[in-house]
């Protein structure tokens, strides 16, 4: 888990910690693929190295240093895939979707009633962005968090327009795993019950979630069941944005999707080798 969200210094640039980290990442993810006998490997980079400065030199070092050719997926095809990924999870009997995915450096939304959707957007609200530029301390003061919710809500007010245009949706989806720690901490089963049990994530619930955790340490918010420790950090703000997209779009409760971003890359592959 890299969190190059967070290695964006103020000038917009990847820090040279976080290009090395990517760097590393990378090669042993290479080395697995070879160890594991892999016969294609799909190398994706998303928001935080898309919309870094110095994107090219860093792509340039991951090609030289790890030896593969990273693509970055531009934002509108990464809400589409993710989008795919949760057509495919539900199947065509759910009716048109939208969908709600909160990474770290950006938020993805998308509504549609085909595998494609009709509406594709990316905004940079991502947790970890938010986290590294709005909150100044752990836990945040209640002005801080006032600040980003109205700063959040300004910023979606103009695309959920889009997105509402494209129709009502008759299910509401969320994907990525801080919606998925926000479901949880609402009563949402766990993990180890599997995949196929229903989770949902209600927006009572969620904003008395954003109650509790914005007075709770990240170290503590660690300790909790569902949240993991690499994000605990970020939890608060990812629970703002998905606080802000639902009241935006006017959605009461989701449906928590196990399928994302990742899975929506490799469908898509899977597609392209069937046709071959």
């Amino acid at each position: 888990m890299l969190r190059l969200a967070e290695h964006v210094d103020g000038s917009g640039k990847l820090s040279r910690a976080g290009a090395n980290a990517l760097v590393a990442a990378v090669a042993a993810a290479r080395q697995s693929a070879r160890n594991l006998g892999c016969d294609d490997l799909l190398a994706f980079a998303t928001s935080a190295v898309r919309e870094a400065k110095n994107a090219a030199a860093v792509l340039d070092r991951v090609r030289d240093e790890a030896g593969v050719d990273l693509q970055v997926l531009a934002g509108r095809d990464e809400a589409s895939l993710t989008f795919l990924a949760v057509r495919r999870w539900f199947g065509w009997s759910a009716g048109r979707l939208v969908v709600v995915d909160i990474g770290g450096g950006s938020l993805e939304l998308a509504s549609g009633i085909d595998e494609v959707p009709d509406v594709a957007i990316s905004v940079p609200l991502g947790a970890g962005r938010l986290t590294r530029e709005h909150f100044r301390e752990d836990p945040p003061g209640r002005t801080d968090v006032q600040a980003l919710r109205s700063y959040v809500g300004e910023q979606l007010s103009a695309v959920s327009h889009e997105l509402l245009a494209a129709g009502v949706p008759d299910r509401a989806v969320a994907t990525s795993k801080t919606l998925r720690s926000l479901a949880r901490l609402t009563g949402a089963a766990p993990s180890k019950e599997g995949m196929r049990v229903p989770r949902h994530l209600g927006l009572p619930g969620l904003r008395q979630v954003i109650g509790f955790i914005s007075r709770i340490a990240a170290s503590d918010l660690a300790e909790l069941e569902g949240v993991s420790p690499a994000r605990a950090h970020q939890l608060l703000a990812g629970a703002v944005v998905a606080e802000a997209a639902m009241e935006a779009l006017g959605l009461a409760t989701v449906e928590v999707c196990p399928w994302a971003l990742r899975e929506g890359i490799i469908l898509r592959r899977l597609d392209w080798l069937d046709g071959v």
